[in-house]
């Protein structure tokens, strides 16, 4: 019995050194609202990380709006870029963060 509740207390002990990091990089967790032009609704959104590395696919946002949302081809699970220096590519001048969409989606803002 002692040795289950040790290999139990070692776990969680494991568990909470791996959680603990993950949580101190969530970015501000500032609350916002995204508009999905292919489904015409409003997503509920929270920033996670505000300066994710340019590496992989982001997608575009554009003053709170953009084309795919969760369920369409072209969503990459809130990997957003914004064109901060106007050239229109994605590049080191940018911005690159991570905030999900919340669903459901809804008809207002």
């Amino acid at each position: 019995m002692k040795r289950k509740i040790s290999v139990l207390f070692i776990v969680v002990i494991v568990a909470l050194l791996t959680v603990t990091p993950a949580l101190a990089n969530r970015g501000n967790g500032a609350l916002g609202t995204i508009y999905v032009t292919s489904q015409g609704l409003y997503y509920d959104t929270f920033v996670t990380n505000d300066r994710l590395p340019m590496r992989g696919p982001f997608q575009k946002l554009e003053g709170h709006t953009t084309a795919y949302g969760p369920g369409d081809p072209g969503y990459l699970g809130g990997r957003w870029w914004v064109d901060e220096n106007g050239n229109n590519m994605m590049d080191a001048g940018d911005h690159f963060f991570h905030c999900p969409l919340l669903g459901p989606g809804r008809a207002t803002p």
